[in-house]
């Protein structure tokens, strides 16, 4: 009953799954493994509280097991049940700073696949502790995610990223848990060199600020790429500038993102400028 669960659900029948799972809990209740595989279905439904249950039940069977203290951490964190969280991660060896509430740590950059099922957008956040991290990049404002969003990631790695001779795996985001107060803003810059786009990506951090030249960063990879391990080859394919596209400008308002971009004309000189025309992403509302 287990093994057909486990069948049923990597064919996407997810409710027939829950179903079998629940027979194999019915008839053997001491074993863990069913509720663990039905937390996961729940897990990835968003099903918070009913994961919760699952994995407490499986780590209550099988202390040992640390795939389901891990699967427990991630459902309390989604749920901001901190204590459970941090019995969690402790019961997974991780060493976590003193106190209560959510731990804050400095765990290193990481790629997350934001909206998996979506757009598929790899951003690169700092890991704030074992399932949430910060996005660093300006997202593009398909993703429905900004700068500086708190996201909740899944903790099996699906893909990797290297960066000077460095492989990074990639998690898929599991969703977001804090909104940023940026909005994401499209700017089109004519006539401007790379001197002064550094100079608009250096100005925008000194006024906490975000900017990125999307017509530079972002490169499009094939499914099995983004999933797996992107080569040259392919990224000479699918990637290259994409000047229409512009750049990506994280600010508070309207009015801040004026003050970024006045400040920058003046560095640079106003007559290099032919315009610029600013666009503020759909999923940020006000």
């Amino acid at each position: 009953m287990n093994e057909e669960g486990r069948r049923l659900d990597a064919a996407g029948d997810g409710d027939a799954a829950v179903a079998a799972y629940r027979r194999a809990i019915d008839a053997d209740p001491g074993w863990s493994v069913p509720w663990y595989n039905l937390g996961l279905v729940y897990k990835y439904r968003g099903a918070w509280q009913e994961a919760l249950r699952c994995t407490r039940r499986a780590s209550e069977i099988d202390p040992d097991d640390g795939d389901v203290w891990w699967n427990h951490g991630i459902a309390a964190t989604a749920l901001g049940h901190w204590d459970e969280a941090r019995e969690a991660w402790k019961a997974c060896g991780i060493p976590l700073p003193a106190g209560g509430g959510p731990p804050v740590m400095a765990l290193g950059l990481v790629p997350i696949r934001l909206d998996p099922t979506g757009p598929a957008e790899v951003v690169w956040c700092d890991r704030i502790d074992p399932a949430r991290a910060v996005i660093r990049n300006v997202p593009l404002p398909a993703s429905g995610r900004r700068w500086r969003d708190v996201v909740l990631h899944d903790g099996a790695i699906n893909g990797v990223r290297v960066v000077d001779g460095r492989e990074y795996g990639v998690f898929d985001e599991l969703g977001l848990l804090e909104r940023s107060a940026y909005r994401t803003y499209e700017v089109h810059l004519h006539g401007v060199g790379e001197e002064h786009q550094e100079r608009l990506r250096g100005l925008a951090e000194a006024l906490e600020a975000g900017a990125e030249n999307w017509s530079r960063s972002i490169r499009y990879l094939c499914r099995q790429c983004s999933e797996g391990r992107p080569h040259g080859e392919h990224d000479r394919e699918l990637s290259g500038a994409r000047p229409d596209l512009g750049f990506g400008v994280a600010a508070r308002d309207d009015e801040h993102l004026a003050r970024v971009l006045a400040e920058w004309a003046g560095l640079v000189g106003g007559e290099r400028i032919e315009g610029w025309k600013a666009v503020p992403d759909e999923a940020g509302g006000a």
